[in-house]
């Protein structure tokens, strides 16, 4: 076997492999004989069917076959053994291929156009600094919070008067006879909040014992509100249309939680806090939490940009262009590949970045390691975060295995997850060699960081 490699610039290259018969010739006699011992063919004895017809039959599809399998793998070893930094697939020379008389040739030569990214190195000590944002939560965060925290944990009390928010109880008679049958009637529940806004006036400032008459589907245009406003089914809710009578028995509203130890051990667990200003503390240390979590992704984002910025590498441009084309199969139009071409070069340059950065710093990842973060995400998934039962533990581990060895996507949890830890590993470790200066900022300068991102 011959194989050469012919670099036309940086970025554009042909690898040429020529094959003789003694490269494919013993595994092609040796998939010969084993046909023959397994095929069947009327007035032979199994395996007794002579090897010049075995050859007649099957020689050229097992030549065709043997000789694809072994490109493929020249191909990928020699572009692992010489370290190039391919983008894209190698893209046959297929006018060549077509010209081959598999009938009579013995000898075969075969071209490969590929796609280069020129060489590049990564000097950590000559990359601009990366900023860490810490997110300060002061009074008005954390006062915006607990006022959010006492909506959420609510309690309930009865009204005087309908206000636009309150739920009605009451009874709902329709006060014509509809042609199917008898009027409709219903002890039910009104939300104002789901009542179209041109019809609350008919309610709000009502009493208990109050009669409002309305158009029922005016209230209630959309037919899932007026379906659970009414307590039948969607379909049915739709014939319910015209003139309708309902007479409050009661008036409900929410009312926000009271600042009291009830409402302290409901938000943080029992006996977290014992009064005001511990909660508002812990409330604070949770809304830097939650924070300092986007802060990381933040992070992340500004470490791959500065990467990206700051490491020329070219890339085979028209190449990559038409192979796009190809590999998508008229999904895209060469105007729409260019469209989005910026964005994708810049995902293709990053993973060659972060592969130089593992191949630089020897950063691998073991099987153990997507396993334990498979386990994680099992964990919260379930809200399994606390656990240290045994049981438990088998059962988690038992999922995420099941997860990753997943036989019906193909491998794609366990590449998908591998790959998520192999980028992690790569970050974390950018993180040592970076200088990240922090800096404070409130929430909302926070914000307008991220939507400015």
């Amino acid at each position: 076997m011959d194989i050469t490699l012919e670099k036309a610039s940086d970025t554009n290259a042909s690898l040429k492999i020529t094959l003789t018969p003694a490269d494919y010739k013993p595994e092609v006699d040796k998939k010969l004989k084993d046909y023959g011992r397994k095929v069947q063919l009327k007035g032979f004895r199994p395996g007794h069917v002579p090897a010049s017809l075995v050859q007649k039959m099957y020689g050229k599809s097992i030549l065709v076959d043997e000789i694809n399998s072994m490109l493929s793998r020249t191909v990928s070893q020699y572009i692992r053994e010489n370290k190039l930094q391919v983008v894209g697939d190698p893209v046959p020379n297929r006018e060549q291929a077509d010209a081959i008389d598999w009938d009579n040739q013995t000898d075969f030569a075969f071209s490969y156009t590929l796609g280069l990214a020129s060489e590049f190195n990564i000097d950590f000590a000559e990359l601009p600094s990366v900023t860490r944002y810490e997110i300060q939560a002061g009074e008005t965060e954390v006062s915006n919070t607990i006022a959010d925290l006492q909506q959420r944990f609510h309690g309930h009390a009865h009204g005087e008067e309908v206000g636009e928010t309150d739920t009605i109880y009451g009874e709902l008679v329709q006060t014509s006879t509809p042609e199917s049958g008898e009027p409709f009637s219903a002890k039910t529940a009104f939300p104002m909040d789901k009542m179209a806004e041109d019809a609350k006036g008919q309610f709000v400032g009502k009493k208990k014992g109050d009669v409002i008459s309305f158009v029922l589907e005016q209230a209630f245009p959309d037919e899932k509100a007026r379906a659970n406003a009414t307590g039948v089914k969607k379909e049915e809710a739709a014939a319910l249309t015209g003139e309708f009578n309902f007479t409050i028995d009661d008036i409900t509203r929410h009312e926000p939680a009271e600042l009291n130890q009830e409402f302290f051990d409901k938000v943080l667990g029992a006996g977290a806090v014992e009064d005001e200003a511990q909660f508002r503390t812990k409330v604070a240390e949770v809304i830097r939490g939650n924070y300092a979590r986007e802060a990381d992704q933040l992070l992340r984002l500004d470490i791959e940009k500065n990467l990206i910025d700051n490491t020329p590498i070219l890339l085979p441009d028209e190449f990559l262009k038409n192979w796009l084309l190809e590999v998508n199969e008229g999904k895209f139009t060469p105007e729409q590949i260019d469209e989005q071409y910026d964005d994708f070069t810049k995902s293709v340059k990053l993973q060659l970045i972060k592969n130089k950065i593992a191949e630089n710093a020897d950063i691998k990842v073991e099987f153990d390691e997507v396993l334990d973060a498979t386990r994680q995400m099992v964990r919260e998934q379930f809200g399994f975060m606390g656990s240290e039962n045994e049981e438990m533990d088998k059962t988690i581990d038992r999922i995420a295995r099941n997860y990753l060895m997943d036989e019906k996507n193909n491998g794609q949890n366990y590449t998908s997850t591998f790959n998520r830890v192999y980028d992690d590993k790569v970050i974390e470790y950018a993180k040592t060699q970076l200088t990240i200066v922090s800096q404070e900022v409130t929430v909302d300068e926070f914000k307008a960081l991220v939507e400015n991102r």
